[in-house]
């Protein structure tokens, strides 16, 4: 199921203070202390409702993470245009690899059937003996088509606030309550991540 670690959070104050931005005349400087007003110009702005613009200064505060994750939520998480893959574990480089690890099953979330993971094993075995080109083809082919989606992997991903604002209140109830849950819990613990999902809209 999903895990996410290695969380980082990135120029939340500068992209606070940089709300402000509209409100000023001449010279600007985001670079300076973050005080009172711009926490609570942060409060105001990042609860306004989703596609109002007023709560656009939220892309600009990053966040990056890696996460371990089961083939089927992949198409579910790339339809989100800023949810950015920075660089991800490969099955075309490494599946013919991991395969003959001894510890195999543990690839897979806990509702892969064992005697699918080893169908795909005697495959990775049967691939890594065989020496015709054509063969190995066809094997990996057999490989790659019938590994179950329950399958695991890391990539490392880079993402905003703003991105993270709508992911929270699409997928917080979602059907696959064990990975978009524990995505939603991540969101949850970022600092000051009740302006993301709070009810603003």
């Amino acid at each position: 199921m999903l895990e996410i670690k290695n969380i980082q959070v990135f120029s939340l104050e500068r992209s606070s203070i940089a709300a402000g931005n509209s409100m000023t005349v001449g010279e600007i400087n985001t670079l300076r202390q973050f005080g009172k007003n711009d926490e609570e110009r942060f409060i105001k702005l990042g609860k306004t409702a989703s596609g109002c613009g007023h709560d656009n200064f939220l892309k600009g505060i990053i966040v990056q993470f890696d996460i371990k994750y089961p083939q089927y939520w992949t198409p579910e998480a790339q339809r989100y245009h800023w949810l950015e893959i920075v660089s991800s574990q490969s099955k075309m480089h490494k599946l013919t690899v991991a395969g003959l690890d001894k510890d195999f099953d543990n690839y897979f979330n806990k509702y892969v059937d064992s005697d699918n993971i080893a169908r795909i094993q005697e495959y990775v075995k049967q691939y890594n003996n065989e020496i015709d080109n054509e063969k190995k083809y066809f094997l990996f082919m057999k490989i790659i088509s019938n590994l179950p989606m329950g399958y695991e992997m890391w990539e490392t991903i880079t993402t905003n606030y703003l991105q993270l604002k709508t992911i929270y209140k699409q997928r917080k109830n979602h059907k696959l309550k064990e990975d978009w849950g524990a995505f939603c819990a991540m969101i949850e613990n970022l600092p000051m991540a009740d302006i993301i999902f709070s009810d603003g809209s």
